[in-house]
């Protein structure tokens, strides 16, 4: 396993929680859960901290950080931005199976309203999918990088039980400004999302 598998791992753990914000990092304690040397678990390390997801802190080591209110607004900020050019974009550019397989995530959504695991997981999905929608890998480059500051947030906005089923039906509203081709609807209907889930957010802080 190399320092990019290693990576890969440490952000998987964090996106299932497994690990937290707050979580020290010690390699020593990594090469022996993942079986390998210290060498990759460093190599490891070092992109996730130039990413962001890991930071030096005195008499600590490596940790997970926590965002603070200020972070948590720039990045729903920026999520409203991106998120929401993405969705204009896909209006004009989206093919006929992209909006399709769009439709299917929104449907099948409607029906695990209650799972909340199943629907966190979708809920990427789909989020994952409008970006590709845009056909402007500068964006989806960009939108990437943005997702992992997310998953250094504590929980969901979709453990808020009312907002499950509105998030959703929001997702719906995009796809039907997209499948419509218009672009204005597309990029309004996405950003009045990311807005409503950032109120959640500090909502639930």
């Amino acid at each position: 396993m190399n320092g990019s598998e290693i990576y890969h791992r440490l952000i998987g753990l964090i996106e299932e929680r497994t690990l937290k914000p707050g979580d020290r990092l010690r390699e020593a304690d990594l090469a022996e859960s993942f079986g390998v040397s210290r060498t990759p678990i460093r190599e490891g390390l070092k992109r996730l901290e130039a990413q962001g997801l890991a930071v030096h802190e005195p008499n600590r080591g490596m940790v997970i950080p926590t965002l603070d209110h200020n972070q948590i607004n720039e990045v729903y900020f920026m999520r409203e931005v991106l998120e929401g050019t993405a969705a204009g974009l896909a209006a004009k550019h989206a093919s006929k199976p992209e909006i399709e397989i769009l439709q299917d995530l929104v449907d099948a959504d409607r029906k695990r309203v209650t799972d909340t695991d199943s629907l966190v997981r979708s809920n990427r999905e789909f989020h994952r999918r409008l970006c590709l929608a845009s056909h402007n890998r500068y964006l989806v480059d960009q939108i990437e990088h943005l997702r992992l500051s997310l998953i250094l947030m504590a929980g969901t906005t979709l453990d808020t039980p009312e907002r499950r089923e509105t998030a959703v039906e929001e997702h719906a509203a995009v796809v039907t400004a997209i499948a419509d081709g218009n672009s204005e609807a597309a990029e309004a209907a996405a950003r009045l999302h990311i807005a409503h889930a950032h109120k959640t957010r500090l909502q639930q802080i």
